[in-house]
């Protein structure tokens, strides 16, 4: 069977921990408040360190984002960073500032560090400066095209090289954009832009000495001017997988369960199926699944150099997909599944789960909406305050009913 590349998941949550993890990702990479370029994380200390037992316990590893620029103010605080490093025992740390980077080898030598992509590495001259620095492994920039990252391998075989296969592009260069930060106070190399590029624009044309300021007119087409479509490499996955990469990244620490569990569902679908019969392989199926997610759209980006004509979406930065989730299963026994809901769902409604390896998804149709907390039957029922539903399990005509298990995804038609 062909050798894979790692499959590395994110998790901004406890909840996306367990997800990444029961839909097959190899790895999972997190952070913390003030530790990583994600200032907003969701996640506290104590919940890495129960995802990090769960995985290491699933035998999958984690590795802790600790790739902050640094300013003086948090080396100051880096005995407290010390603390939770040992705490927490990560497999490896992902760092992209110089002078982290020496804290880390001088106060956790043993411990594997993985320069970020925050480090814009494009070259295999790069590569070799951070490996001589004490890197076990890269990650490569989203600039950099496949025929470069062949270049690159072939230069450095002795040192972990990782690309992003799928996730939010940004319009400026790996997240060193100013705009958030200039307009909104919001830093975007502190995790906390704005997303300014996915804003709507008007422009106007000011006339200096007067102060008069004059809407230039255009079509509805150029209003979402700096809107990238999402990275998407399912299509040239075996192109990816034949030149030899070591771990294939997703991006999305601050997504949702759904989207880390369908996206890592897709890809090791996608990557076992490549493994049974490279000859024969077809990305078709997995790009369907990814094809329900809500997205911008799906570009391969710099995959093929120069970006084309598809890499933006300047129409509208709504998503393209006509189905979104339905919910998560939270408890199981016997007789019932208990569904925690993410989009409304009415009586007569059919939803569709995302079972762990297994390629085709189960469709349910619910006769009747019946609320957990009481048992009371209902025409519909909203998301939002844990609202949950039961579905019974003679309801479900599957084979695999082993498998509807929590934290299982749901999802269904717009």
């Amino acid at each position: 069977m062909t050798k894979l590349p790692e499959l590395l998941a994110p998790a901004g949550t406890l909840d996306a921990f367990k997800t990444a993890i029961l839909y097959g990702a190899d790895a999972i990479y997190a952070g913390l408040p003030g530790f990583s370029m994600r200032a907003r994380a969701k996640i506290t200390t104590e919940e890495v360190k129960q995802g990090i037992e769960l995985a290491h316990a699933a035998g999958k590893k984690v590795y802790l984002a600790f790739n902050l620029f640094a300013h003086e103010r948090d080396f100051v605080n880096m005995p407290r960073v010390s603390e939770t490093i040992n705490y927490l025992k990560p497999d490896a740390l992902i760092v992209a500032d110089p002078g982290v980077m020496m804290w880390v080898r001088e106060h956790h030598p043993d411990v594997p560090i993985h320069v970020s992509t925050q480090a814009n590495i494009c070259s295999a001259e790069s590569v070799k400066f951070w490996q001589r620095a004490g890197a076990r492994l890269c990650v490569l920039a989203r600039e950099v095209s496949h025929d470069e990252f062949k270049i690159i391998r072939e230069k450095c075989p002795d040192v972990g090289l990782e690309i992003f296969v799928h996730g939010a592009m940004c319009m400026s260069y790996s997240g060193r954009c100013l705009l958030s930060n200039f307009i909104t106070g919001r830093p975007a190399n502190r995790g906390a832009c704005a997303q300014l590029c996915r804003w709507k624009y008007d422009v106007i044309l000011r006339e200096c000495e007067s102060g008069i300021e004059m809407p230039i007119e255009e079509d509805e087409r150029g209003a979402y001017i700096m809107n990238s479509k999402d990275l998407c490499l399912m299509p040239r996955l075996r192109e990816v997988i034949e030149s030899k990469p070591d771990s294939l990244k997703i991006e999305g620490r601050n997504r949702s369960e759904y989207y880390v569990g369908s996206v890592v569902h897709a890809y090791r679908g996608a990557l076992d199926a490549y493994a049974q019969d490279p000859e024969h392989f077809d990305p078709t199926p997995f790009m369907d699944e990814l094809n329900r997610l809500e997205t911008r759209g799906y570009t391969t980006a710099f995959f093929d150099g120069n970006l084309g004509p598809d890499a933006h979406n300047y129409e509208t930065t709504r998503s393209t997909s006509a189905y979104h989730a339905a919910g998560v299963i939270t408890a199981t026994d016997d007789e019932k599944i208990t569904l925690e809901l993410r989009n409304e769902i009415k009586a007569g409604d059919e939803i569709t789960f995302v079972l762990p390896g297994v390629a085709d998804g189960i469709p349910v149709i619910l006769p009747q909406i019946i609320n957990a907390k009481n048992n009371e039957v209902l025409p519909k029922m909203s998301a939002g305050q844990h609202n949950s539903l039961i579905i019974p399990r003679s309801w479900i005509k599957a084979e695999n009913t082993d498998k509807f298990v929590p934290y299982v995804l749901a999802y269904k038609q717009k």
